[in-house]
């Protein structure tokens, strides 16, 4: 019999940390106890533990982490107006987590850090691989960057986090699927018949993965030996081009679309109006001047090769179902 798991998960509410509790409890962990600042959302009719606190709360996360065998940490912002709020829940979040768990949990059995392929941002190769140095172009990507570099620095400790703690790192690309917002932008484009691109929509050049494939890979990535200290990418497996995701957007909408490219050098100006709008409503917007920076400059495609070798990670869900299964979602919330 299979020792007991005790997972602890941090970002369980949001949209990709949902999927993930839920492919935990499809692999019947023992117990999950989900970090909770207030609303359980998507948690709600889950069985969990939920732990109330947050990433600076560091007596909690000791009680919390006492007795966990896995940790999935995928907290974190993902946009913000200035740089304070990327640092304080990024990168110094991560940190108060490992040093909690480095006192509460020595032997904890692995620790997954979810990072981003925005880490990585300018790249000269037409796919990243883990191989390439990060030079991150926007706020969002280099908080990733400096929470990547954190774990590997001494921290006035005698060992790094990397040293002292079973770590492996995973870098998504763009992900989608049911309750994501921040592509539900797209989807009502493309349902008022307008479908932007950057550039010609012909290039293959974006990675994208469902939040599904990716909780699966994260799991797996947990459990395989050969990936303590290992950072993966985890997309899909050949990247797209738009003219492709419009395809399967406007199939899924039973609907017509009109491509609309616009030049990579009119992407900012479309970003600064975006936060314009934003001020006048009281809010960040998905598309703003940070992100146009990544959408110009930063690397979009990724390389799976690695995570494929290491625990045969295969990303299962074809485009065309997951954006139907997305868009179905959306309607039957009204989202759409």
């Amino acid at each position: 019999m299979p020792d007991p798991t005790t997972a602890f998960v941090t970002g369980g509410t949001g949209f990709v940390g949902s999927h993930l509790v839920e492919e935990l409890l499809r692999r019947e962990v023992d117990e999950v106890r989900c970090m909770v600042r207030s609303d359980p959302k998507w948690l709600s009719d889950l069985d969990v533990t939920y732990v109330h606190g947050d990433l600076s709360d560091v007596e909690t996360l000791w009680s919390a982490l006492d007795g966990v065998t896995h940790v999935y940490h995928v907290a974190g912002i993902t946009r913000a107006p200035k740089w304070e709020p990327f640092y304080e829940i990024n990168v110094r979040g991560t940190l108060n987590l490992l040093g909690a768990l480095k006192h509460a949990a020595p032997d904890v059995k692995r620790v997954l850090v979810t990072s981003s392929l925005a880490a990585v941002g300018r790249c000269d190769a037409a796919r990243a691989t883990e191989e390439h140095p990060l030079r991150p172009v926007s706020r969002y990507g280099k908080s990733k960057a400096q929470m990547e570099e954190a774990l590997h620095h001494t921290h006035q400790m005698t060992t790094s986090y990397w040293d002292a703690l079973p770590i492996t790192v995973v870098r998504p690309p763009a992900v989608y699927g049911p309750r994501d917002r921040d592509i539900l932008d797209f989807f009502r484009a493309v349902q008022r018949h307008v479908c932007p691109v950057v550039g010609s929509g012909s290039e293959e050049a974006l990675s994208l993965i469902h939040a599904r494939d990716l909780a699966r890979g994260m799991v797996d990535a947990s459990r395989s030996p050969t990936a303590e200290h290992e950072t993966y990418h985890l997309g899909s497996e050949q990247p797209y081009a738009w003219n492709e995701v419009k395809r399967a957007a406007t199939d899924a909408l039973d609907t017509w679309a009109v491509t609309v490219p616009v030049p990579p050098v009119l992407v900012g100006a479309v970003g600064l109006l975006a936060e314009a709008w934003g001020s006048l409503t009281s809010s960040y917007p998905p598309l703003n001047r940070d992100k146009a920076r990544e959408i110009r400059h930063a690397i979009t495609a990724c390389s799976i090769e690695k995570a494929q070798q290491h625990f045969d990670f295969q990303p299962r869900i074809p485009l065309d179902e997951g954006v139907a299964e997305t868009v179905n979602w959306y309607r039957t919330q009204g989202w759409l």
